[in-house]
């Protein structure tokens, strides 16, 4: 067995290599404090049957250029004053977005420590709901 390891080093080195590569993913998603991250498809399911809140955690000058139909524009920077203003039921689910999805990850973090339990955050943000063609509004 150590005569294997150690003619074969470079092998079980990139199998390592490869099994946390595949598991990292999983771990930020999931332990990172934001939340589970939705795609497309699940977000226009949890807001059309969910009554999900929206939330556009990007700047003025991003929003003006259009926003998810009905989403609340909320600036990540005003999100720890005015989170407690979102929803007055907090177990109704909440979906924060941002122009790519990296930003409301810690949009959903301050989120769920203000007491929130559904927080989602929009895999590939405002650019994949453009790309799956949804609505918007300007």
């Amino acid at each position: 067995m150590l005569e294997f390891a150690r003619d074969n080093i470079l092998l079980i080195a990139v199998a390592v290599v490869s099994g946390v590569m595949l598991i990292l993913p999983l771990l930020r998603r999931g332990g990172g404090g934001g939340g589970h991250s939705v795609d497309t498809l699940r977000a226009t399911q949890c807001i059309n049957r969910e009554d999900a809140l929206v939330v556009d955690v990007r700047d003025a000058a991003e929003v003006a250029q259009g926003k998810i139909l009905g989403a609340r524009a909320v600036p990540l920077a005003q999100l720890g004053e005015r989170g407690p203003e979102l929803r007055k039921n907090k177990e109704k689910p909440i979906i924060v977005y941002c122009g790519r999805g990296n930003q409301s990850q810690q949009a959903a973090a301050i989120l769920r420590k203000q007491g929130y339990a559904n927080v989602f955050n929009l895999s590939g943000g405002f650019a994949a709901w453009l790309q799956a063609g949804l609505p918007i509004e300007k």
